[in-house]
């Protein structure tokens, strides 16, 4: 009988997290390999980025009494959507519109032209492609903010002031040098034997860039996609200086409304801006994955 307690109790220490057995060795040497301070340094980094949503997020469902009237970080005592109905009935739905039509008007064009210079690039040979090239990476030296007088004058030329295409093309120009660094880079990891078999079975440059390099770059496509479209979207001095008529404003414009001559409605702001970020938000969510593999992958040469 006690040769049988004294089994039974081995087991069960040997079962047991803190006992010496297989589970207990699991346990020790997964606490041996928390990265404490690592951990802690998360947490208060995901704090700080979390604090300026919340106040945005709540500021947005007070009045302007309650947000001069209480702690600004406070939860509101008697929330209201009266500043998301002030923006809707503020031309909310045309500088919507004016928006994804800038962006998807800059994004498609700059990508397509992109991808094609780059499988060019990467499989193409010849000075002049290299000269191309270099032409590419002298455009992610040159900022937007030295170019706005010439390009405000290039569109004045071409009688394009004042219009949405004024907006969509130098978007488009400054949208192609980076565009282009990432997905020649993420074409060079293709394996070159991918290529030599298509060639094997009889398809032309055409066909092998848009059957082949194509999908396997979806996922630096994707990337480059919600990069750009985050940087029109987002967009202020081009509106600013190349269009004036309200019904030509984007969303970033769209904020003055809500501006007067001696004051702010900050809460109405607030709203508009939750407004304006939620349809990044849905295609963050919907391309997440594909972003991860475009921003982890495409630089291992």
């Amino acid at each position: 009988m006690s040769t049988v307690l004294k089994s039974d109790v081995q087991e069960a220490r040997a079962a047991s997290p803190s006992g010496g057995g297989p589970a207990g060795l699991k346990l020790s040497t997964r606490l041996a390999r928390l990265n404490i301070p690592g951990g802690l340094g998360g947490w208060i980094w995901l704090a700080v980025i979390i604090l300026p949503v919340y106040y945005v997020v709540i500021t947005s469902l007070k009045t302007q009494a309650g947000y001069f009237g209480q702690n600004p970080l406070a939860v509101p005592t008697s929330p209201t959507l009266e500043n998301y109905q002030m923006v809707l009935e503020a031309d909310f739905a045309t500088y919507f519109l004016n928006s994804a039509i800038v962006t998807l008007g800059s994004v498609i064009p700059a990508v397509l032209v992109s991808f094609m210079a780059s499988f060019a690039i990467v499989r193409g040979s010849g000075r002049f492609l290299k000269l191309v090239n270099g032409a590419f990476l002298m455009g992610l030296a040159i900022p937007l903010q030295a170019t706005i007088i010439p390009i405000y004058l290039m569109i004045i030329r071409l009688n394009l002031y004042d219009s949405l295409l004024a907006l969509m093309l130098p978007s488009i120009a400054f949208a192609i040098p980076l565009t282009v660094l990432i997905l020649s880079n993420f074409i060079r990891d293709v394996p070159n034997e991918l290529f030599e078999s298509m060639r094997l079975d009889g398809c032309s440059e055409w066909q092998t860039m848009w059957r082949l390099a194509l999908p396997l770059t979806r996922p630096a496509i994707v990337t480059v996609a919600i990069y750009n479209g985050l940087n029109v979207w987002n967009g202020f001095l081009l509106p600013l200086v190349l269009t004036q008529s309200p019904g030509l404003r984007v969303l970033p414009l769209g904020l003055w409304t809500f501006q007067g001559e001696y004051s702010v409605n900050i809460p109405a702001v607030l709203a508009s801006v939750v407004l304006s970020t939620l349809p990044i938000l849905v295609l963050y969510i919907i391309g997440r994955r594909q972003l991860l593999a475009g921003l982890t992958a495409g630089f291992s040469k």
